[in-house]
């Protein structure tokens, strides 16, 4: 991974967290990974997978990587509401993520 790339994955980590200071709960999941999808790679889902699922660790609900993992390989992550979706979206968009695609050139 290139160290823009690399750097790109540590940003979206703190937009994550700021944008759930206590951690994100597992319904936000599926909506969250599949907004995910659409700026990263699966490498890069990957890795902030492991750091989501570190950070739940000692929380009331936490979740694994492997839970994580599971999502991800599965269709699921098409399964988000239109409610999960805006939902999601305010917290990434509190945490400064950025939520629209790039004007194509």
């Amino acid at each position: 991974m290139s160290e823009q790339r690399s750097s790109f994955v540590t940003r979206a980590v703190e937009w994550l967290r700021a944008g759930y200071p206590d951690g994100v709960p597992r319904r936000d999941y599926v909506a969250l990974l599949g907004l995910l999808r659409r700026k990263l790679t699966e490498d890069e889902i990957r890795k902030i997978a492991q750091e989501l699922a570190d950070q739940s660790q000692g929380t009331p609900d936490p979740i694994t990587t492997q839970d994580i993992e599971a999502m991800i390989n599965s269709t699921v992550l098409q399964q988000a509401t239109p409610e999960d979706v805006v939902r999601v979206s305010a917290h990434l968009a509190a945490g400064g993520w950025p939520l629209a695609d790039p004007p194509a050139d």
